[in-house]
C-alpha cells in the first residue's frame, strides 16, 4: 500500500516573515503520523529559515530545483549537496514551468535526477501535456515521451524511491482541473510505462503525485483514485488551512 505524499510548492512567493509564518503555521498543526507524508518546497533563499520552522515536526523540505554538477562555476545554481546541506530531502525536478517557461528540455531534467539520486535526495519527477497536445490527443504520448527521456538510465532501485507527478499544463493555475477520471487515466498509464520498463513490484511502489488546481473541495475526489498518490499543490499550499485540508483528502 504506497503512503500518499502531499507536497507543497510555493513558486516564487512570499517573503522571509510570511514564509516562516507559514511554515511554523503548518509544523504546529501538522501531527507526527497522520497516515500520509507532508513536504514543503519553498523559494530557495528561504529554505534554512523554513527548515528551522520545521524543525522537530513530521514535514520535510524540499527544492523547487537544482543543477546536475556538483559544484563550479555555475553562477545561480544550487547543487544537491546545498540542499542536502540545509536540511532537504525532496527535490523537485522537470516541473511545467521549468519545462515550458525556463526551456528545460527532458534531458536536461535526467542530468539532473540522476545527481539528486546519486547524492542521496528524493527527486519529485513532474511530467504533463500542454492544451494543445491534450486536444490533439497527444496526452499519452507526450507523457511516455517525456517518461523515457527523463528517467533515462535509472536502475530500478533508484526508481522506486522517485515520486512522479503528473502535471497537466493547462490545469496548472488555471482553476481548471482534470476530472478524476482524466486523470487517474493518465497516472494508470504512468504506472503501466514503469512496469513495462522494470516491473510490477516497482511499478506498484512508485507514488504519483497530481497537481493541477488541487484544493480542498477536490482533493478527496482526486486522490480516491487507485493511481493518484497524492498531490503536488501550488497556490493552495500558501494556506495553512488549505493545504491541511487537501492532505486530510488523501485519508478519504
Amino acid at each position: 500500500m504506497r503512503r500518499p505524499f502531499v507536497a507543497g510548492n510555493w513558486k516564487m512567493n512570499l517573503n522571509r516573515a510570511d514564509a516562516v509564518a507559514l511554515a511554523a503555521g503548518l509544523a504546529a498543526r501538522a501531527t507526527q503520523d497522520g497516515g500520509v507524508d507532508l513536504a514543503v518546497c519553498p523559494p530557495s533563499v528561504y529554505l534554512d529559515a523554513v527548515a528551522a520552522a520545521l524543525n522537530g515536526s513530521p514535514i520535510a523540505l524540499g527544492a523547487q530545483n537544482m543543477y546536475h554538477e556538483a559544484g563550479g562555476a555555475f553562477t545561480g545554481e544550487l547543487s544537491a549537496a546545498m540542499l542536502l546541506d540545509v536540511g532537504c530531502k525532496y527535490v523537485i525536478l522537470g516541473h511545467s514551468e521549468r519545462r515550458h517557461v525556463m526551456g528545460e528540455t527532458s534531458e536536461d531534467v535526467n542530468r539532473k535526477v540522476h545527481a539528486a539520486l546519486a547524492a542521496g535526495l528524493t527527486p519529485i519527477v513532474c511530467v504533463g501535456e500542454l492544451l494543445d497536445q491534450r486536444e490533439a490527443g497527444r496526452t499519452a504520448e507526450v507523457i511516455a515521451e517525456q517518461f523515457t527521456a527523463s528517467l533515462a538510465g535509472v536502475s530500478a532501485d533508484d526508481m522506486a524511491r522517485t515520486v512522479m507527478a503528473y502535471e497537466p499544463v493547462w490545469a496548472i493555475g488555471t482553476g481548471k482541473v482534470a476530472t478524476p477520471d482524466e486523470a487517474e487515466a493518465v497516472h494508470l498509464d504512468l504506472r503501466k510505462l514503469i512496469e513495462d520498463r522494470y516491473n510490477a513490484e516497482v511499478a506498484a511502489a512508485v507514488r504519483i503525485q497530481y497537481g493541477g488546481s488541487v484544493k480542498p473541495d477536490n482533493a478527496a475526489e482526486l486522490l480516491a483514485q487507485p493511481n493518484i498518490d497524492g498531490a503536488l499543490v501550488g497556490g493552495a499550499s500558501l494556506k495553512v488551512d488549505d493545504f491541511l485540508g487537501i492532505a486530510r483528502g488523501a485519508l478519504s
